[in-house]
């Protein structure tokens, strides 16, 4: 499936915050590319046009396409309880995600990139389906056959971050899914509401 492979730090700029992580080139100019985007712009953004871009951020920070997070914000209609959050959720429940949050890669491309060749097992079992969605107490660990990766064991070294929805055993590198994270759990700066009345249109 066709993925965005263009400069991040553009997008990065676009949105105004580093949404793929640490970004030393988005610090130095942390303002819109384009030949004007030093100076301040005239006009105020439409709601449809504010709406539009928190949808593209989400989109962009989680790495999904179109298709698959319309069918995502669909899924989460359907369920019970807070539309918004529920999306959120999916987002956050996607085994890329988990792989990455857990530390085992320091991007959520990098972490697609791991599942996709193999190196992730789920429950004993190798998956190779970036997009699998989570269930409470899956347990996501390294294939023994790569725990000596360079990528994941310097990932792993750097990794500082801690969530309360999920665990990690450095030994066996091995962590499981808990549960999905509350809203309050989620770290990214995404006003899903803003999303919820632009697919409601």
């Amino acid at each position: 499936m066709a993925r965005y492979t263009g400069p991040k730090t553009k997008i990065a700029r676009k949105f105004g915050e580093a949404i793929f992580g640490d970004d030393k080139n988005f610090e130095k100019r942390n303002y819109p590319p384009g030949q004007h985007g030093n100076a301040k712009r005239r006009g105020k953004k439409s709601e449809y046009a504010t709406q539009l871009e928190e949808k593209q951020k989400a989109k962009y920070s989680y790495g999904i396409l179109e298709r698959q997070f319309s069918n995502m914000f669909k899924k989460a209609q359907r369920s019970k309880g807070i539309t918004g959050e529920i999306l959120l959720q999916l987002c956050e429940s996607r085994l890329d995600n988990v792989v990455f949050r857990m530390g085992i890669a320091n991007s959520r491309s990098a972490a697609r990139q791991l599942v996709s060749h193999r190196h992730i097992t789920v429950n004993g079992e190798i998956l190779n389906i970036p997009s699998y969605s989570l269930v409470e107490g899956d347990v996501v660990a390294v294939r023994e056959k790569s725990k000596s990766l360079v990528a994941i064991e310097s990932a792993l070294a750097s990794n500082s971050n801690v969530y309360e929805w999920l665990t990690w055993n450095d030994d066996l590198k091995s962590g499981t899914f808990l549960k999905a994270p509350e809203r309050l759990q989620i770290p990214e700066n995404i006003k899903e509401q803003l999303i919820v009345e632009l697919y409601s249109k």
